[in-house]
């Protein structure tokens, strides 16, 4: 079964899906600055686009392009910087 979201006034969608070793969504963000908070280890991993991470406990902003993952541990939350329609991959571990 398929779990649809929406966050941020429609601006994140999301569909939530069973990969075969992990949960995990696909989705796409449109241009703008948004806050997430995680409940479980995150893996994401940029599809297409490009999104600029600010992570827990760190000062400086990171830039991830396609291709690329970073992670982000549970009860964490993490601000994200989008400049270009972007899709993504989330794993949940």
């Amino acid at each position: 079964m398929l779990n649809v979201n929406q966050y941020f006034d429609g601006k994140v969608a999301s569909i939530g899906l069973q990969t075969k070793d992990l949960p995990a969504t696909v989705g796409v963000m449109v241009p703008g600055e948004y806050t997430f908070g995680t409940e479980k280890r995150e893996y994401m991993t940029v599809v297409s686009g490009a999104l600029t991470v600010k992570l827990p406990g760190e000062e400086d902003w990171k830039e991830f392009s396609e291709g690329e993952t970073f992670i982000v541990e549970a009860n964490q939350s993490f601000d994200l910087k989008v400049a270009i329609d972007t899709a993504y991959l989330c794993k949940y571990e």
